[in-house]
């Protein structure tokens, strides 16, 4: 894990580097019977919501999650099925459920968003700063082209709108006034690593990790990464 300072090529992944993400998929579908990756526990009941990416859901967010309940947070999903693209109602539900976990537990709530989730993560802690205490992308394409990634078709052809004219006016590439967190990979074959780690003034940190885009929450050391970097952050 490594802090830095200069990004990669803001191009798409090259298609070989695309290919083999696919051999992570059978982690995120085993993902729910995983044993949690197991820390000394930290968390103290400070409240969690994980955000899955483009196409996936809860279910790809269960290692993670189920390791962050194990290290003493109180953790959510999303709740909302498949994420299938920036929708004003998916929105408004996220923010509801922010607002919500905030209100209940009476402490901010640390946001964690997967690739298209951490641009929402983004998003609604602009929105709510005042009910978020962090905010950590995971591979996420907040930074320059929205093309500069292998996904945008995907997302235009689910959606009625273009990659870059997004239902709502905030930009995700600028910073949320609370503690955040870029995580990028040079191994992603899903979103071009300057996208996902940005500029040194739209994230207060940005993390160098080894792992592909698909490992990011379904890989143990990729959740051991967050963990630590949460301990550093939260502890």
């Amino acid at each position: 894990m490594t802090e830095s300072v200069a990004g990669a090529s803001a191009k798409p992944p090259p298609r070989w580097r695309w290919a083999l993400e696919f051999l992570a998929l059978p982690k995120i579908q085993l993902a729910p019977y995983r044993m949690p990756v197991a820390v000394p526990s930290f968390g103290r009941g400070q409240p969690v919501i994980v955000i899955p990416g483009l196409l996936s859901n809860d279910r790809s967010t269960a290692l993670l999650r189920n390791s962050l309940t194990k290290a003493g947070f109180v953790v959510e999903g999303w709740g909302q099925g498949m994420n299938t693209g920036a929708r004003p109602a998916q929105i408004a539900a996220l923010e509801q459920r922010l607002l919500d976990l905030a209100a209940r537990t009476g402490q901010p709530v640390v946001l964690i968003g997967w690739s298209l989730g951490g641009m929402f993560a983004r998003v609604i802690a602009q929105r709510h700063p005042e009910a978020c205490r962090l905010v950590m992308t995971l591979g996420s394409p907040f930074s320059g082209d929205r093309r500069a990634n292998n996904a945008w078709r995907v997302y235009e052809a689910l959606n009625d709108h273009k990659v870059d004219a997004v239902p709502f006016p905030e930009d995700p590439g600028e910073k949320p006034p609370v503690r955040t967190i870029a995580v990028w990979s040079p191994r992603d074959g899903i979103v071009a690593p300057r996208s996902a780690q940005g500029e040194a003034w739209q994230s207060d940190r940005r993390i160098e990790v080894p792992f592909k885009h698909f490992e990011m929450a379904s890989a143990s050391g990729a959740v051991r990464a967050v963990l630590a970097l949460l301990r550093e952050e939260l502890a």
